[in-house]
């Protein structure tokens, strides 16, 4: 049997949180004995009927004695007492931590004890967990299972007591946080005691109404529960109040400012503002939401969502609208912050990127009503109305925002700083970087390769400059017009071959003049946006896993109603055709100056493998995983070269697709700026063509749908791990590929 994590732990104080964390070193054997000391004689003997501990005494020094962890479970006020009770009979190395709501003055009560050599083992904590119930009896062994416990290390505390500290409280199933003691007081003031406070003064002000009891009786779910804290200890509160009084008042004056602010909105009734603030409250609460929800796999931990795909022979049918131009999303947002009036859009992409893009600018002062049914109602602030964030701008996974954004924000007058999730924060940003530094930005990336987090100082001057692409790419094209909104003179760039030209479009929809003269795109900077209405087509890119699925699959026929076709992005149409799809384009037309059309696919015909034309590499970039798939259901040999961007998009799609290729029996070979795939087809033969096997996505969107498609030829059963970034781009992946007929069974 292991040794436990402790030989004996002495409770001072044994109410809801004590008695709970007993039960989870009673529970786990953490500790060989386990004895309290309390003023009450009751709670000691009902401690004892329940098994909770060994022995109870009325002085701590006796229950401290040959401990090797001190648990201070009492209000925050009796701290000094204690501690000076207990201290000339500590041993060297005991642990002595605490589980009160304030962090400062439990330090300032040992520094009064101790005085500047506190002990080494001396480690203030918090559990962030509660329940309405008090006392011995009301302790349960899964109160903090879910929770976080911060613990707030000294300097004068040993790693050895801190991670001790951090088994324990991960054997109750807790997130354990370190934090800076400061800082914990001032979170804890808004996110906990603001918010009892508030209930307390509530619950007050509604007893103190004649018809209080109505007012009670009729109160709807959201008062009870709001209101529900204030039924927690009044004497535990009333001294959290005065121990954390500093950053206590600090909150409530915030309080009073904004409820002052809400107040003046509702008296002058004015409309916009008021949806404004409203609205970006709502946001705030559900991006924050998602940034939590996905910080697990963020950090590398385990992956939360995957997809298997059963074998069998399957149909592909029906017509479909995917969802909307992600890069139009973007951009419809970006430009519509920064015009003078109103933007609509319709059609816009609810993915996590693009809502990445929409908080962001919420995030800069900018009101957004919605997105609701894909509508979105951008109040634009003008060239020079966008104010400084709070906090670093949340990036997502998306590449395509923080690149746009870097121009934008390198000629604001406020410095910003711009993150993103594990993904995005590999990905280069030094090929925007550098360019905006020739413009004269200053403009930082991290580490040797130039990744996020991008930090840029603001109030810089910016000189349009000339500038040469390296290498084709559409976001540093567009970033570098973007910062040549607000510079001097012209910014123009000049690129190897056509890229998507989203930005170009849309900024002359907005009124901004921008020349293009073949390969060269220009514009002068001074001038402003007006607020327009823009329609969002659907998404070629997301359009191209049904187009594949459709060209692979026997007698299928899908239909993709108003997808984008922009000349700059309808490379995938054309390499299909090339393989001898049969793929039709009908009903052109043109919306909120993009061309769209309804694309028709039949699986009529098995594809041919060939040499995928350089020239088409740019216009079909974000489509080449699903091709990859296409080519493995082709007869011969298909070859790809001069695509070496796709090893620095949101995976090694180059790599991670060869890997999992050859994982379904496919004979490929990566090279450096492409792929050589033996396609396994037959003329005639619609038998299956992948075998089966686990898939890893590296949470690349792209990857996992592409593997996904691949379920519509297999043989044995198709596991893709990694999933949940599908959600960035087509959040209704799965469900349609079901309506189609390819069921998805999609597990956390």
């Amino acid at each position: 049997m292991s040794q436990p994590l402790f030989e004996k732990v002495a409770f001072i104080g044994l109410g809801l949180i004590g008695s709970s964390l007993a039960r989870v070193i009673q529970a786990e054997h953490l500790a060989n004995d386990i004895v309290a000391s309390t003023r009450s004689s009751k709670t000691l003997e009902d401690a004892k009927a329940l098994g909770l501990i060994s022995e109870g005494y009325a002085d701590p020094v006796d229950a401290i004695k040959g401990a090797d962890l001190i648990v201070l479970a009492l209000p925050v006020r009796a701290t000094q007492k204690v501690l000076e009770l207990i201290q000339p009979y500590l041993t060297e190395n005991v642990i002595i931590t605490d589980v009160g709501s304030t962090k400062g003055n439990v330090v300032d009560a040992a520094k009064a004890v101790f005085g500047d050599q506190l002990p080494a083992g001396f480690v203030p904590g918090h559990p962030i967990a509660g329940a309405e119930h008090t006392g011995v009896h009301a302790g349960k062994v899964d109160l903090f299972a879910n929770h976080k416990v911060i613990l707030t290390p000294l300097p004068s505390s040993s790693d050895w007591a801190v991670e001790k500290l951090i088994q324990l409280w991960q054997a109750a199933k807790a997130e354990v946080i370190c934090m800076d003691v400061d800082k914990h007081d001032e979170v804890l003031a808004h996110t906990s005691h603001l918010p009892h406070l508030m209930a307390f003064n509530l619950v007050e002000q509604l007893a103190k109404r004649e018809d209080n009891l109505d007012i009670f009786r009729y109160a709807a779910g959201g008062f009870r529960d709001f209101s529900r804290i204030a039924a927690s200890d009044p004497q535990m509160w009333h001294d959290i109040f005065f121990a954390n009084k500093k950053a206590v008042l600090n909150a409530v004056d915030g309080f009073e400012q904004q409820l002052a602010m809400i107040r003046k909105l509702i008296e002058d009734e004015d409309s916009q503002a008021l949806m404004g603030l409203l609205g970006h409250a709502q946001a705030a609460r559900q991006h924050f939401n998602h940034m939590l929800a996905k910080k697990p796999f963020m950090e590398k931990n385990k992956v939360t969502q995957q997809f298997t795909i059963q074998p069998g022979a399957k149909t592909f049918q029906g017509k479909f609208t995917v969802p909307g131009d992600k890069s139009v999303s973007h951009r419809s947002i970006m430009f519509g912050a920064i015009a003078e009036g109103t933007t609509h859009v319709t059609g816009f992409l609810e993915g996590e990127d693009a809502l990445a893009t929409l908080q962001a600018f919420r995030d800069m002062g900018v009101s957004i009503e919605g997105p609701k049914n894909g509508e979105v109602t951008i109040h634009g602030v003008g060239m020079h109305g966008l104010k400084a964030p709070q906090s670093a701008i949340y990036m997502g996974n998306s590449g395509t925002s923080m690149r746009l954004l870097s121009g934008m924000l390198a000629a604001q007058k406020f410095d910003s700083v711009m993150t993103g999730d594990a993904s995005l924060s590999k990905r280069p940003m030094e090929r925007i970087a550098k360019p905006l530094r020739e413009m004269g930005a200053l403009i930082q990336t991290t580490g040797e390769r130039g990744t996020p987090p991008v930090s840029i100082t603001g109030n810089q001057q910016l000189q349009g400059i000339q500038y040469d692409l390296p290498m084709a790419s559409a976001q540093v094209k567009s970033g570098i017009l973007l910062a040549g909104l607000w510079a001097n003179g012209e910014t123009a760039v000049t690129e190897p071959e056509p890229t998507r030209d989203h930005t170009e479009r849309m900024l002359r929809a907005f009124g901004y003049e921008v020349k293009t003269e073949g390969n060269r795109i220009s514009l002068q900077g001074g001038g402003k946006l007006v607020g327009t209405n823009i329609q969002v087509p659907s998404d070629i890119s997301s359009a191209a896993f049904f187009m594949v699925g459709a060209a692979i699959t026997e007698n299928s026929d899908v239909t993709l109603e108003a997808v984008g076709i922009n000349p700059t992005r309808t490379g995938v149409i054309e390499i299909l055709k090339q393989m001898g799809a049969d793929i039709t384009v009908e009903n052109e037309r043109i919306a909120g100056g993009e061309p769209i059309a309804d694309i028709r696919i039949r699986g009529t015909r098995t594809l041919k493998g060939i040499h995928m034309p350089e020239d088409q590499v740019p216009l079909a970039i974000d489509e080449f995983p699903a091709l990859f798939i296409a080519a493995a259901c082709a007869e011969g040999q298909t070859i790809l070269t001069g695509a070496a961007e796709l090893r620095v998009k949101e995976s090694d799609r180059i790599q991670v697709m060869a890997d999992g290729l050859q994982t379904m029996g496919i004979d490929c070979t990566p090279t450096e700026d492409g792929i050589i795939i033996e396609g396994k087809g037959k003329s005639g033969d619609w038998s299956p063509i992948f075998t089966g096997g686990e898939i890893e996505s590296h949470h690349d969107h792209r990857i996992a749908m592409s593997f996904s498609i691949a379920g519509l030829r297999n043989s044995e059963q198709i596991k893709i791990v990694g999933t949940e970034t599908v959600a960035t781009s087509f959040p209704t992946f799965t469900e349609l590929t079901s309506i189609a007929g390819l069921p998805i069974q999609v597990s956390e």
